[in-house]
């Protein structure tokens, strides 16, 4: 596709994975190495069970998420060491990507949507505040929403819904970037354009920075 940025005039970015750098197989390394050998199946980009549903959805806390995760394991274990195993696919936001939002803000609406949870909250907050002195990425967008604190997640109709109604934009104006191939299945159903990043051939800055992509 062309630059979206001389197409749209309302960009919704998805946050792991295209954002931020995350490696899922890390976690499932990470649980297997604790004694879990079938986190894989519980968890993965593009499925998982309804713990992880519910969580993402804020419908159940981070202590009864850790003690759904702790009754899969044959010996007790401790929370900092479920948070620890469960944040290894978080990896790093390169800050070129931070200088592409400031650019693309002057000029867009920019919106952040994203399927994430409590302790992966907490953890990217932290890792910003230590890397770049800024508490969280609301500076960076008009609206964020994020789905444990709105109880809907992609790719669910309403959440895409909610997000052109409350900030009234026409979905013919406006482009939704994932790496996930089933959310921008949904976000097609709401009449959005979208772009599926294939991660494993380009970067969002690759979108942006080259004439077609």
């Amino acid at each position: 596709m062309t630059n979206p940025a001389n197409k749209y005039k309302n960009i919704i970015f998805d946050l792991g994975g295209v954002l931020l750098n995350i490696d899922y197989s890390l976690a499932t390394k990470a649980f297997s190495d604790l004694g879990l050998s079938d986190f894989d199946k519980l968890f993965s980009k593009a499925n998982q069970t309804k713990l992880f549903d519910l969580y993402e959805k804020g419908q159940i806390s981070s202590e009864i998420f850790r003690n759904h995760v702790k009754s899969c394991f044959n010996t007790p274990i401790d929370d900092d060491i479920i948070d620890k195993a469960w944040n290894t696919m978080l990896l790093d936001l390169p800050p070129e990507r931070l200088h592409l939002l400031q650019q693309l803000k002057t000029k867009h609406r920019i919106f952040l949507l994203s399927n994430t949870n409590e302790i992966h909250i907490q953890y990217i907050n932290n890792y910003l505040q230590e890397t770049f002195g800024i508490p969280d990425l609301s500076g960076y967008f008009e609206r964020v929403y994020l789905s444990y604190e709105v109880g809907m997640r992609k790719p669910d109709a309403e959440i895409f819904e909610l997000v052109l109604s409350e900030n009234n934009l026409d979905p013919n104006e406006t482009l939704f970037i994932d790496d996930s191939i089933q959310h921008i299945e949904g976000a097609k159903k709401s009449g959005i354009h979208t772009y599926w990043l294939d991660v494993k051939k380009e970067t969002v800055l690759d979108l942006f920075k080259s004439p077609t992509a």
